[in-house]
């Protein structure tokens, strides 16, 4: 007997919808180059070996030449500071008191982490970095500073009225618990120091989010010709939305996944699993099902290859005209999809709605101001609705020119499989595929949930097998771009052998800096000494600039400077650069250089 882990009615449902559409498996594994292929476009590009561009790292008088002495001086002491474990925020603020304590964080983290209060007290130091080839990602990191309690009670209402209505925590199994918030790790915040976080308070305030990402947006544009925005999905709408919007999307593809092992696919890359169709049709009929299965997918038989890969699949709940039609679940009793919209009361609906409206506001300001929206991963229970809402504003704004960049977090083990997917689709679908790699900046907290609630660690084991990931994911996505100039991708890392492989295959490829398809960025305040000499060699190098108050940024720059704490007692090599740096200005005279700009 074939034991089905979704059960007859989801297989039924499933079947039931389907059979509702018909669509025509469209396959362009034929133009997807293989190893030989991709080598040989390496060798062709031998003769490019000449106008290969090098960037020396050491040189710090390019390095720092945007910075004066103080700067460096101040550079120094912040990233010394963050090397002691006793510094902590709280107890320097009952020390010196709010006021002095406000003026210490002005001169020394504030200063360095973050570029000013608002968008016309960053403009200098913009048009600073500017001039001498860097660029910005505008990011205003005011978050509400609240305690842990409130935070929890913030995150678990919702979820605690939809648990009562509907009996399901205990219910529930493991695997898709991850998709349901719990009380333990309601505050988001625990165990992350690099990225900022949302907790849903009213519409209001999330049309205040907009508003604020808007501004941002406007600023940016106003700054320079090619800035970039960064926006957070959990900012603008309820997150348990999101939640349950990605339990729908991965059960989807789990389903693919466990047809396919069905007929012997396992165990192979997600863009490799194909579906024969008239084993499936077999294989659903001995699970009670009916219906024509081979016609759902092929419309007209004799035009098809016979098979379906997971894009295939996935279009039966992507293909639609509006990105409010894609929130379905099988219905069970009816046997159709039916929209997530439907288990909503009228005002949950609405809240929805108004969710989605603001994303597509944001994407269409950017596109009017001529800035790049940048939209930053989070966690993974909340990534793939993320992904697929960002995927869905490619779809829409990305057609002429790459205008939303998706973030890919490495260090997690599906990493690989994502690109690749998202990469297929735009090539089939023939828009801009653009994105930012990261290595993740969730890690400690996601490894404990999963241990505690008892699903599969989704974190790669150590950091070499990331730095893999990091650099797979990233060769995969060049060798597009060296093939198909549509896509882009932001290699975001400040790891100087990440940046440097980066380098070599770029020169490998002949993708030369001006055809502005392969950027560098990193976080204002840091690894000056990789950014600037690769903006002043032409590469596009952008630097992530935080912006706000000083007292509503706190939460951010106490997290940068625990960040800074492990990252610091690691990596010396900035320190020294710094100190080279001083020491070459004090014996040539320079020791009050200004720069120019």
């Amino acid at each position: 007997m074939i034991m089905c882990p979704f059960g007859p009615e989801f297989v039924y449902s499933w079947a039931r919808a389907a059979s509702k559409h018909y669509w025509c498996a469209s396959f362009t594994s034929a133009l997807i180059p293989g190893p030989a292929i991709r080598g040989r476009r390496r060798e062709g590009t031998a003769a490019a070996a000449a106008n290969e561009i090098s960037v020396d790292f050491e040189q710090t008088r390019e390095a720092y030449k945007s910075k004066d002495s103080l700067e460096l001086l101040r550079s120094l002491v912040v990233f010394k500071l963050c090397s002691y474990d006793f510094l902590v925020m709280d107890l320097a603020k009952k020390i010196l008191g709010q006021k002095t304590f406000d003026q210490f964080m002005k001169m020394t983290f504030y200063g360095q982490f973050v570029a000013g209060e608002d968008h016309n007290d960053i403009k200098p130091l913009i048009q600073k970095n500017h001039s001498y080839g860097v660029g910005s990602v505008l990011d205003y990191s005011v978050e509400e500073d609240i305690s842990q309690e409130e935070a929890e009670r913030k995150e678990m209402e919702y979820e605690n009225s939809i648990a009562l209505l509907n009996n399901t925590i205990d219910s529930t199994p493991l695997q898709e618990r991850k998709y349901q918030a719990h009380k333990q790790f309601s505050d988001r915040r625990g165990g992350v120091t690099g990225a900022r976080t949302y907790f849903y308070a009213d519409e209001a305030k999330c049309d205040q989010h907009m508003e604020t990402f808007i501004k941002c947006i406007k600023a940016s544009g106003g700054s320079s010709m090619d800035g970039f925005s960064a926006i957070k999905m959990t900012a603008l709408g309820r997150p348990q939305f999101l939640l349950q919007f990605s339990e729908v999307l991965v059960k989807w593809r789990r389903f693919f996944t466990f047809l396919a092992s069905q007929q012997g696919k396992d165990g192979l890359e997600a863009l490799e699993q194909r579906l024969e169709l008239t084993q499936l049709q077999e294989f659903m009929t001995k699970l009670g099902a009916n219906g024509d299965f081979y016609g759902w997918f092929t419309g007209r038989k004799e035009d098809s290859t016979g098979c379906i890969d997971m894009l295939d699949w996935n279009s039966l709940i992507d293909d639609r005209t509006k990105i409010s039609d894609l929130l379905v679940v099988p219905n069970v009793e009816l046997g159709k999809l039916e929209p997530l919209l439907g288990k909503f009361t009228v005002e949950e609906e609405q809240q929805m709605k108004r969710m989605l409206q603001r994303v597509d506001v944001l994407a269409k300001h950017a596109l009017e101001s001529g800035v790049r929206l940048m939209v930053d991963a989070e966690q993974t229970y909340f990534q793939p609705a993320i992904s697929r809402l960002t995927l869905e504003m490619q779809r829409t704004y990305n057609g002429e020119k790459p205008v939303i960049f998706n973030t890919y977090q490495c260090y997690l083990k599906e990493a690989y499989d994502n690109v690749t997917m998202d990469v297929e689709l735009s090539r089939r679908e023939g828009w801009h595929f653009a994105a930012k790699l990261v290595r993740g900046a969730y890690m400690y907290q996601e490894r404990e949930r999963a241990k505690e609630i008892g699903y599969e660690d989704p974190i790669n084991p150590d950091y070499e097998s990331t730095n893999r990931m990091y650099h797979r994911c990233l060769d995969y996505v060049l060798d597009e771009i060296a093939l198909n100039r549509k896509a882009n991708v932001m290699v975001a890392s400040h790891n100087e052998d990440t940046v440097k492989h980066t380098l070599t295959r770029m020169n490998e490829l002949g993708l030369i800096p001006t055809e502005n398809k392969v950027y560098f960025g990193q976080l204002l305040g840091m690894c000056d000494q990789i950014s600037f000499p690769l903006g002043q060699a032409g590469f596009p190098v952008y630097k992530y600039v935080p912006y706000g108050p000083v007292n509503e940024v706190m939460p951010y720059l106490s997290r940068r400077a625990q960040e800074n704490r492990g990252f610091m007692k690691g990596a010396q090599k900035e320190r020294e650069l710094l100190w080279k740096e001083l020491k070459r200005r004090l014996a040539s005279g320079e020791l009050l250089y200004k720069p120019v700009y």
